[in-house]
């Protein structure tokens, strides 16, 4: 290789250094740190006043220094990209490698850019190290303290698409929507911890340990884009300068590498669902200019639309439920709370003493009312929060019941932040709950007050002049109620606050409306008004769909009644009859009895023009009402409530004896409020939940109603072998169950096990779909042997499983004389030859199947030649699926030719075999080979 003359480089190659340089600082600092130039010769070049110049000089100067000192100039333009990026192509024209010599010199970066990346970092590392979501009463280390939840890919349609393990692989391909889209979307219900996950990945990019291709990370919350949008109008530099950090150094020259290097730029948007209701997005303006100021919120429109800095990436959080355009939509992520590992992880985080985190798991194991509220981080956390105060105080628990309503867990988190406002005198002599309410319902009314004039103007940040006029003093401020809000404060506000989740300010908003004496039963109600989407009122009288904060008829896309919902939820809570005896105090008897009355005459009304309003449909020869979300909140409050005549009343208006609620968001502690209802049903009924979340946690909150159910479908919802066993132990107690399903969920070999039990013990039941879990040939032989004992079981779905040959080998022994046996799916199995051979000839003894799936499997021709001599033998067989195997023009001639001695089967799908291209409509046309 012909040794490089860098001077002669240098010096034929001076139009395009002179023209493309623009940093000469860089240049300058370390030539002369390297003492290629004098500081004579730095002082020579800063008299000159245009850039040009300086850089002439400078080559000048660098050519008389001789080889090296023009190789270190080179090296420096290829070491800073950030600066002289219009000089990477130069430097792959001539293939420029520094020696070894040159390479082990220094080369300081001080390029405005990666000065001004670096800042950014410095900031999001101070501002993301302590845990600022629930309180600023206290520091928390984020890393000792945060714990990932489940984070599942969905599609469009919001059906599971798999775990995503982490946040290091938020943008790679897997589970990708929309290639042509750049927004990855993150949703989950109010508590599952989404501004925390954006807190970690901020974390996580502060301190280099992923997403080292960005250089700059913008965080907004969106509802700063609404207090924006009353004040002034901003160009997209000043959106990102004026909200994160200003540039030390020469801001243009950083603005222009953005515009330029838009796929080094990662935005967050927290809070897509808290943007107000006057957002009207077709009123928005197109592509604005990145310089002329505009509309704030047609930055974020046009920035999530991807016609605004295109290439850049960006992370939007929202409530579940909130309407987001799907042509905005990279990749969607669902986050479900905490597994049961997780919350293991999260417990021994939390509590650092060794005999204390036994204590709290015990109790955890031991009541799964209190783990199934502990799913949700949330709440978790104020469990926890208050289950430390409690036990520091008398060494006891204060979730001893069997029973927690999220009430009680809102009550005592208001009373662990309400201890350190009493006075010493008075906390020696506060001996209960209810003292401690009564000396502070000043206190309660004042901040109550604030948080209910806020949801009724959708108002969720208040200045210092708000607070005031509600005579909350500093103090009251300060107690954990509140977190201040950072980012409002450059708008003219002294300070702004909110309270520290959206559910605690519901929760006040609702204990307002109970204590307030001068609330009338229908203010006290008016959160149960009708709002629903007009094509859910067609067909469904709901009031738990909860009131307009405008009132409009017209259904708006960024509208989340959630919040509105909890109000609801809170005000059955504490009109409770268990709360009376805390309520009495801060509020007179006539009154409280009053509101209990006026709720409970809504409730009785609105529960049953709810279940007989809902449309219903013949399925599996049940009539079958499909529920939507407002039945979950309508269980919810009922259960909260407490009441065995509510619960009665409920039950009654059941008029279906099939209730379908796939899809709705549900969690695991929404399973006791179902439970609660169907505890009361005096019949049988059939329940499905597929594609909810309701964990392990959740099937034991089902306990009380499995006497009832014939059918449970509990497909897509992070169960586990845990939950195995306990449908196990309930199911074959009452030995009704007729239909199992556990698609596509965590069970493994072991929860097999328990599955093949009830299979076995229970004689009605006929269908099981168990696909797409973690069963091997262990767990599929369990299966199939249980097969042998149920003679009257018809559909078995084990999809996607891997049992593999000697699985395959086990099932063919229990089909080869099962009498009842009309469906099998063992498609995706890692079946080869050899178990096709086993099945194929147990099918010559089997006279029940009917329809037989064995697709995406490894069978080849070998395979198909067992199965045509099967097809000669078997007259019951009308469907079987070979899709996606190996089988070859050979093998499609041998079955073709076993249909000629065969005049039942009516398919033999061969699709997504290696046939060839011309033989496609051959097949075709004998219509029973496609």
């Amino acid at each position: 290789m012909a040794v490089q003359c860098y001077a002669e480089i240098v010096r034929r190659s001076r139009e395009i250094l002179v023209s493309q340089i623009r940093n000469t600082k860089c240049l300058l600092e370390n030539l002369t740190k390297s003492h290629y130039l004098s500081a004579e010769d730095n002082e020579i070049v800063l008299q000159f006043q245009t850039r040009s110049d300086k850089v002439r000089q400078i080559l000048d100067l660098v050519e008389s220094k001789g080889e090296e000192a023009c190789e270190y100039f080179i090296s420096i333009l290829q070491r800073v990209p950030e600066a002289y990026y219009d000089l990477q192509p130069w430097l792959d024209a001539i293939g420029f490698q520094a020696s070894e010599s040159i390479q082990q010199l220094t080369v300081l970066n001080n390029d405005p850019v990666t000065l001004y990346s670096s800042k950014l970092r410095r900031e999001l590392c101070c501002d993301s190290k302590f845990i600022t979501s629930y309180t600023e009463k206290e520091e928390m280390l984020f890393q000792e303290t945060y714990v990932d939840g489940v984070m599942e890919l969905i599609n469009q349609r919001n059906e599971n698409m798999g775990r995503m393990k982490n946040l290091n692989s938020l943008f790679d391909e897997n589970g990708l929507l929309n290639n042509d889209a750049e927004t990855i979307l993150i949703i989950g219900d109010a508590g599952m911890g989404k501004t925390l996950l954006m807190q970690k990945m901020l974390n996580l990019w502060a301190k280099g340990d992923s997403y080292r291709d960005i250089k700059f990370l913008f965080r907004f919350r969106c509802r700063m884009f609404i207090f924006l949008k009353r004040n002034t109008l901003l160009s997209l530099k000043d959106l990102i300068f004026r909200y994160n950090c200003c540039p030390d150094h020469e801001p243009e020259e950083v603005y222009t590498y953005i515009l330029r290097f838009p796929e080094t730029v990662l935005f967050t948007f927290d809070g897509f669902d808290e943007i107000s209701s006057d957002f009207d997005m077709d009123s928005i303006s197109e592509v604005p200019s990145p310089f002329d100021p505009t509309d704030p919120l047609a930055l974020l429109k046009n920035l999530l639309h991807g016609k605004l800095l295109t290439g850049s990436r960006k992370v939007l959080t929202a409530r579940t439920g909130c309407h987001i355009s799907s042509n905005i939509v990279r990749k969607k992520i669902m986050l479900r709370g905490f597994s049961t590992e997780n919350l293991q992880e999260y417990t021994t985080l939390f509590f650092k003493e060794p005999e204390f985190q036994e204590h709290v798991t015990k109790h955890l194991n031991a009541n799964h009312s209190f783990s199934s509220l502990c799913s949700i981080s949330l709440f978790c956390w104020i469990i926890f929060k208050s289950y430390e105060h409690f036990y520091s105080i008398n060494g006891s628990s204060c979730f001893s019941s069997s029973s927690v309503t999220l009430t009680d867990i809102f009550l005592l988190i208001i009373e662990v932040y309400l201890n350190p406002s009493c006075k010493t005198s008075q906390r020696k002599t506060i001996r209960s709950q209810a003292d401690l309410y009564m000396v502070n319902k000043e206190i309660l009314l004042s901040i109550g007050k604030l948080a209910y004039d806020g949801m009724d103007e959708s108002q969720y940040v208040f200045n210092q002049g708000e607070t005031t006029s509600q005579d909350i003093p500093d103090n009251v401020l300060k107690l954990g109620f509140f977190k201040t809000v950072k980012e409002y404060n450059g708008l003219g506000n002294t300070s702004s606050f909110e309270f520290f989740h959206v559910t605690l300010q519901s929760f006040f908003a609702a204990l307002y409306l109970v204590i307030n004496e001068q609330i009338s039963c229908a203010d006290l109600l008016k959160y149960f008004t009708h709002c629903t989407r007009k094509e859910d009122t067609e067909n469904i009288n709901s009031f738990f769909s909860c009131v307009c904060a405008k009132r409009s008829n017209k259904w708006n896309p960024f509208e989340n009644n959630d919040h509105l919902q909890f109000i609801n939820l809170f005000l059955c809570g504490l009109l409770s009859k268990p709360k009376q005896n805390l309520l009495k105090i801060l509020v007179s008897s006539s009154v409280l009895k009053v509101k209990r009355k006026a709720l409970k005459q809504k409730l009785f009304k609105s529960v049953k023009s709810h279940l007989k309003g809902l449309p219903r449909r013949p399925v599996l020869g049940y009539n079958c009402v499909h529920a939507l979300t407002h039945f979950i909140w309508m269980a919810r409050c009922i259960c909260e409530t407490q009441s065995e005549k509510v619960g009665k009343l409920a039950a009654k208006g059941i008029c279906a004896d099939y209730i379908r609620l796939v899809y709705c968001g549900i969690y695991s502690s929404d399973c006791s409020a179902i439970s609660f209802m169907l505890s009361h049903y005096h019949k049988k009924i059939a329940l499905d939940l597929d594609n909810n979340n309701i964990n392990d946690y959740g099937v034991k909150e089902l306990i009380p109603c499995f006497s009832k159910l014939t059918v449970i479908r509990l497909s897509v919802n992070q169960i586990s072998d845990e939950a195995a066993r306990v449908l196990y132990e309930e199911l074959t107690k009452y030995k009704i169950i007729t239909f199992l399903g556990l698609y596509k969920n965590l069970i493994t070999d072991f929860g097999a096990m328990y599955v093949a039990k009830i299979i076995e013990e229970c004689p009605q039941l006929k269908t099981v779909k168990f696909g797409s879990n973690c069963i091997t040939s262990e767990g599929g032989t369990s299966i199939a042997r249980a097969l042998q004992h149920n003679k009257n079981i018809q559909d078995i779905g084990m999809w996607g499983n891997n049992i593999g040959d000697e699985g395959a080998i086990a099932f063919a022994e229990a089909i080869k004389h099962h009498p009842g046996l009309a469906k099998l799916s063992l498609g995706c199995n890692e079946i080869t030859d050899e178990g096709g051979q086993h099945l194929a000839a147990a099918l010559q003894h089997n006279a029940s199947l009917r329809i037989f799936w064995l697709t995406q499997n490894q069978l080849t021709d070998e395979a198909a030649n067992y199965l045509a001599e099967m097809l000669t033998v078997n007259k019951t067989l009308k469907n079987l699926w070979l899709i996606s195997n190996r089988i070859t023009e050979n093998g499609a001639n041998v079955l073709s030719e076993a249909l000629k001695h065969n005049i039942v089967l009516e398919e033999i799908c061969l699709q997504d075999n290696p046939l060839p291209k011309e033989m496609n409509e051959p097949y075709d046309s004998r219509i029973r080979i496609t």
